[in-house]
């Protein structure tokens, strides 16, 4: 076991990658209000379990293979290569998609948080660009970018577990912020609601949602007015 987990005990790796994945998620999501801070840290225990199992002690492999009798001849610190008995070409598998989804899902994060950024600063409500796609852009990246790194490419019991909780906490700060928009917006928000879906792109869009994420902002056709 021990020699096909050599990788492991890198705490200062693991430091490192903590910490400039935790500057990429508070640079582009700066939480202000509680309920922010609460989702964020979900999402910071979230990162830390990850990358703490996969550079420094891979407590998920070490309580299946001592606690619960997994019987594999092929022990690796990736939990489903270990579990399908596929080896490298698991892990490997498992990086790639993981990899592709978590590459996305920060596309799509980034762009959505510069998107409405803009747009909060010239006092609109933009609805184009990922906006035209789903309501809550930043929040489809994350939960992308957290499933690809901390399901399918790295799952750990702590980040299996945290996702739902955070697709959880997500879902009621979107709504929280929706209240908001319509006292703001009124009819033009609820319209726009009707329209275009929550979280997950309408059946066929996917690729031109993916598409959007990497486009330069081009708001000029948003629906717009200003505060009373």
């Amino acid at each position: 076991m021990n020699e096909s987990i050599a990788h492991s005990g890198a705490w200062g790796i693991a430091l490192i990658v903590i910490v400039l994945v935790s500057w990429l998620f508070y640079r582009y999501f700066a939480p202000i209000r509680w309920r922010e801070w609460a989702g964020a840290g979900l999402v910071q225990a979230f990162i830390i379990a990850l990358y703490a199992e996969m550079y420094g002690f891979p407590l998920t492999i070490y309580l299946l293979v001592r606690f619960f009798g997994l019987d594999s001849a092929y022990v690796s610190a990736n939990l489903w290569s270990t579990l399908i008995g596929l080896g490298e070409t698991g892990m490997l598998i498992s990086m790639l998609l993981g990899f592709g989804l978590a590459l996305i899902g920060i596309g799509l994060f980034v762009q959505g948080w510069r998107q409405v950024h803009r747009a909060r600063k010239e006092d609109r409500l933009v609805t184009h660009g990922l906006y035209a796609f789903v309501r809550h852009p930043q929040y489809t990246g994350l939960f992308l970018a957290l499933f690809g790194e901390g399901v399918v490419h790295w799952p750990t019991l702590f980040s299996v577990g945290l996702f739902p909780l955070i697709v959880l906490a997500y879902y009621r700060l979107a709504r929280h912020e929706e209240r908001h928009m319509l006292a703001e917006f009124g009819d033009t928000y609820r319209a726009y609601q009707r329209r275009v879906p929550m979280f997950i792109p309408r059946w066929g869009q996917w690729r031109r949602f993916a598409d959007a994420s990497q486009d330069g902002i081009d708001d000029s056709d948003s629906q717009w007015r200003k505060r009373p």
